[in-house]
């Protein structure tokens, strides 16, 4: 059962400026904007950044839980992580092996489903694990076929309360161990930190590789803090290269990754 970190989602008030300001942060553009999401009462953008996406939700009516995370986490902000398997249906049995509700089982029958665990259950953001049939992203819209392979999301950190016990949580429900703060996925890297900034636990921080920034540098977009990382390496060795990384990040700081970054919230760069 593979993971690989496929999608985050952030959510604000409004789509714009947020979408506009992203986009040109990032170097992307608006890619698709699904009108399924209208019936929990938000309208989205989805861009690509390669092969991965970054989605931002805004409410358009009460009473929505996009809306109600916004009052939560005080503004907007990191929502969920998205990861894509290649065997949708061995998760639903161990989500429920480890004693975790799915809120929303997203299906169309041969072409897609995704599984959005119940966050009371998980701690932390919004956790979906999600499969789509074929080369396609069903998330993206019919007409994706295929990005390039730089710039892309390789990393997301989640803060919490307590970090360790998040982590551990995690680690059961994905089967992957927790090792110095970190879930390694087969592709991509989910990290556990202390909540620092009185907001509370949820998604912090994205590691996006590839990007037009210096390396190391870090800024505050949609109130979630992006870290540039260097560029992808070859397939073969995107992994250890993440691992490498975080290796680094933890045990010995360097100045291109000071311990909590420019805006004083812990991450890898």
């Amino acid at each position: 059962m593979s993971l690989r970190l496929r999608q985050i989602c952030l959510v604000a008030p409004t789509l714009e400026p947020a979408v506009g300001t992203l986009c040109n942060a990032l170097g992307t553009t608006v890619f698709y904007r699904d009108p399924n999401v209208a019936k929990y009462g938000l309208e989205n953008a989805v861009m690509p950044l390669g092969e991965t996406f970054l989605e931002v939700v805004a409410p358009f009516q009460d009473g929505t839980a996009a809306g109600r995370y916004l009052i939560r986490r005080a503004g907007e902000g990191g929502y969920m992580i998205i990861l894509e398997t290649d065997d949708i249906a061995s998760w639903i049995g161990q989500a429920a092996s480890v004693g975790v509700r799915v809120a929303a089982d997203l299906d169309c029958p041969g072409e897609y489903r995704g599984l959005q665990l119940h966050p009371r259950d998980t701690g932390g953001p919004l956790l979906e694990i999600n499969w789509s049939a074929s080369d396609t992203y069903h998330p993206a819209g019919p007409d994706w076929r295929g990005g390039s392979a730089s710039p892309a999301i390789v990393g997301a950190t989640v803060q919490a309360d307590g970090p360790a016990a998040v982590a551990s949580r995690w680690s059961d429900i994905l089967r992957r161990p927790a090792r110095d703060g970190a879930i390694a996925l087969d592709s991509g890297v989910i990290r556990f930190v202390p909540a620092s900034d009185g907001r509370g636990e949820g998604l912090a921080g994205i590691d996006v590789a590839g990007l037009a920034w210096p390396a190391g540098e870090s800024r505050m977009l949609c109130g979630t803090k992006v870290c540039s990382l260097r560029s992808i390496p070859p397939v073969r060795g995107h992994l250890q290269w993440l691992w490498s990384t975080l290796h680094r990040r933890v045990h010995r700081p360097s100045r291109m990754w000071p311990r909590h970054g420019r805006h004083g919230r812990p991450g890898l760069c």
